[in-house]
């Protein structure tokens, strides 16, 4: 009996130890639609852009089914820890679903830039007010200004630090508050959402200290970074980061897109095994003033 029992405690141990490793060494990446995605590790979970109106005939939209999951917190969307939004645009954010979803889910944090917050602002200014100073408690804005100084912010068991670099077609559209969210899930998988950031290194130089201090298992552009050397330049030397999944893929797949081996989303459900190579020290440990042009 003893034997047996002996047996049976060090499967169970054995059993522990392999779940443990599992959360530890990686994270996933599943896509919704254009940039919508659901990042998780372990019980871990952030939305990026999850809440969008319209892709313009041009982008996927997030699938009804899909957005009715979220909406509920059904498997896998249920104990969202935090959502992301990256810019205003409504192939990006809703903010109607946006005030909807945070009403319903009273433990979520939400990470925006200050124009998203002063819009959700407007939208709840006749319902009740102590309910929806509430909910802004569990709000970030972020105020940045183009060139202004990364800012960083931890809730819970994430890590979050942000800079805001301009929406793609620079210097048109530069009222746009587009920021770059890099996210750390329970000191272990980093990942960068990169929302419309425009691919020219003037905008990502200057904050070379911030891309350096901190490896990115696994960041998420669009896809038009992949389209000129400057762009990779960027996703392969820049930001740090160990490898990249293009976003906002249009709905006719660009050829030179399909024929690029550019790894991409384009099918809602698809998924990524975020990869946290096991040579790297603890995140806490990477040095946070030692920039490398």
């Amino acid at each position: 009996m003893k034997i047996v029992q002996t047996l049976v405690g060090i499967v169970a141990l054995s059993a522990v130890g392999l779940l443990a490793f599992a959360h530890d060494d990686h994270g996933d990446a599943t896509y919704l639609a254009n940039e919508a995605i659901l990042i998780s590790q372990g019980d871990v979970k952030v939305l990026f852009d999850p809440f969008f109106p319209t892709g313009f005939g041009t982008y996927l939209e997030v699938p009804s089914a899909m957005k009715a999951k979220i909406m509920a917190g059904a498997a896998p969307f249920d104990s969202v820890d935090a959502v992301f939004v990256s810019h205003v645009h409504p192939d990006h954010f809703d903010v109607s679903d946006m005030v909807k979803y945070m009403k319903a889910h009273p433990s979520v944090h939400l990470f925006i830039s200050a124009q998203g917050v002063e819009m959700m602002q407007s939208e709840m200014e006749d319902g009740d007010a102590k309910a929806d100073a509430e909910i802004f408690k569990r709000i970030t804005g972020f105020a940045l200004k183009y060139k202004d100084a990364p800012q960083s912010k931890t809730v819970g068991k994430i890590k979050v630090d942000v800079v805001r670099i301009p929406h793609a077609g620079w210097p048109s559209r530069a009222d746009v508050s587009n920021l770059v969210f890099r996210v750390t899930l329970d000191n272990g998988v980093t990942v960068m959402h990169m929302g419309d950031a425009d691919a020219d290194d003037t905008h990502f130089k200057p904050h070379n200290a911030h891309w350096q201090a901190r490896n990115t298992d696994r960041a998420f552009p669009p896809y038009w970074f992949f389209g000129s050397e400057v762009g990779n330049t960027i996703l392969t030397t820049r930001i740090n980061a160990k490898a990249s999944t293009g976003i906002h893929v249009p709905i006719k797949i660009p050829t030179g897109l399909s024929q690029s081996g550019y790894d991409y989303f384009s099918k809602p459900g698809e998924s990524r095994v975020i990869l946290i190579p096991k040579d790297q020290p603890p995140k806490d440990q990477f040095s946070k003033d030692k920039p490398h042009e």
